[in-house]
């Protein structure tokens, strides 16, 4: 959370030297960041004090601000707003880099909240750990921290989502990281209480989001349980994209009109980035969700953009799917309009205020010579640039200016397990549908 270049990398568009390397990386130009609101922490309350589970590593033990219970005065000394100071600082490094929308989220209240003050779960995993008598105050933690931000760290949220994967039987007293089921009265419940909170404290603005379920069917559903009440109070629908090429995107798409809608948490073990690319795909044509946010950069096993050892504080090899990412992430920008089309394979975004069409496409498992029929467009001028990355082969985010528009069609060929991103300047929107042979 300390280093300016990996900010740099994440959160800017420059090309960026990596410290203690010689590598030099494409910037992300990553606009959301998603700050982990603690619920660990070390002192004695009650004459109790925290029982973490054995499996938690020491840096997954997210350290909270409200220390203990014996004041929600955030000036008093039960608060310390120096618990985090590593993860707030690449927060503050995100917005100074231009990131426009940060999340507060909570995996699990803080310790002397819950039932068995266990931050990684209840003892079966699928009973609600939050004590009945401290739902208010885990309603004011939120809201508070949010209210807070703008004096102290110099940020603001724009919006709170106070559950994580909250339906899922998984988040057990011996887990390794911190998580708190919560049933879907549960869900309601909480949810309605932090948005009063947040209007109680003047920040009607900031959105609730809920409920950051690990699937599109168990969003589905959560959805469909809450109440047009509960739902009102709901500005933003946030799902994970852990199904992957599975379950009702469409469906939970069609129930949450009128709502935004994020996959706010994707993630797997493919370091190629091939696995991204078909998931990304098929969001963006079923989903059709607002943001779109990838897990965690930096993590070992595949898992990350970048290899780490988050325990060591070490970094290892750049995953080809970091490649993958910034074919998406450096053309795809906000503001930008998401246009149909008739290839799956291929995400369109135009740029009214530029002139530009942005074409991303995905050849997998044969190569493919495709055809862009641009006729439904007023103006198609050029200059063309493309971006390739072939995630079996050694191109990674090269950059070229071979092609050509020919009579409102463009043709290129993709190579099998490439993504390539198309740049057409001087384009004229007409119609809201292209076509692609």
């Amino acid at each position: 959370g300390d280093r300016e270049d990996l900010a740099d990398l994440f959160f800017s568009l420059k090309e960026t030297a990596v410290d203690g390397t010689d590598l030099v990386l494409p910037g992300l130009g990553l606009n959301i960041a998603r700050y982990n609101l603690g619920g660990s922490g070390f002192r004695t309350y009650n004459n109790t004090t925290m029982q973490p589970s054995k499996a938690i590593p020491s840096w997954k033990q997210i350290e909270g601000y409200w220390q203990d219970g014996e004041s929600a005065d955030p000036a008093s000394p039960s608060w310390n707003w120096t618990a985090d100071a590593v993860q707030m600082k690449m927060l503050q490094a995100a917005k100074e880099r231009g990131a426009t929308h940060l999340e507060l989220f909570s995996n699990s209240p803080m310790w002397w909240m819950l039932s068995n003050h266990n931050p990684s779960g209840s003892a079966d995993g699928k009973s609600d750990n939050l004590a009945p008598d401290q739902y208010e105050n885990f309603a004011l933690y939120m809201a508070t921290v949010a209210a807070q931000a703008k004096e102290r760290f110099g940020l603001e949220f724009t919006s709170v989502e106070p559950v994580n994967e909250p339906i899922a039987g998984w988040w057990k007293a011996d887990n390794g990281q911190e998580g708190c089921h919560f049933d879907h009265d549960s869900q309601a419940k909480i949810l309605g209480m932090v948005r009063d909170e947040l209007d109680n404290k003047g920040l009607a603005h900031v959105a609730v989001s809920g409920s950051d379920e690990n699937t599109y069917d168990e969003a589905l559903a959560t959805w469909k349980s809450f109440s047009m009440v509960t739902k009102a109070k709901v500005q933003k629908v946030n799902v994970h994209g852990y199904e992957q090429a599975l379950g009702r995107r469409d469906l939970l798409y069609k129930a949450t009109l009128g709502k935004r809608l994020w996959n706010s948490e994707y993630g797997e073990g493919d370091e190629t980035g091939m696995s991204l690319a078909r998931n990304l795909v098929l969001d963006f044509a079923w989903l059709h969700p607002v943001a779109w946010v990838y897990w965690q950069v930096l993590d070992g096993s595949g898992w990350g953009l970048i290899a780490s050892d988050d325990g060591a504080r070490k970094l290892g090899a750049v995953a080809t799917k970091y490649h993958v990412l910034a074919q998406y992430s450096r053309h795809i920008r906000e503001g930008m309009t998401i246009l149909d089309n008739d290839d799956h394979n291929t995400v369109v975004a135009y740029d009214s205020k530029e002139g530009k069409l942005v074409l991303v496409t995905v050849a997998d498992l044969w190569e493919n010579t495709i055809t862009y029929d641009l006729s439904a467009f007023g103006a198609v001028k050029g200059p063309v640039t493309r971006w390739v990355t072939n995630t079996a082969g050694a191109a990674r985010y090269e950059k070229h200016t071979d092609l050509t528009v020919q009579g409102k069609k463009l043709i290129v060929k993709l190579d099998k397990k490439t993504i390539q991103t198309v740049e057409i300047q001087g384009v004229s929107f007409a119609e809201e549908r292209i076509f692609f042979a």
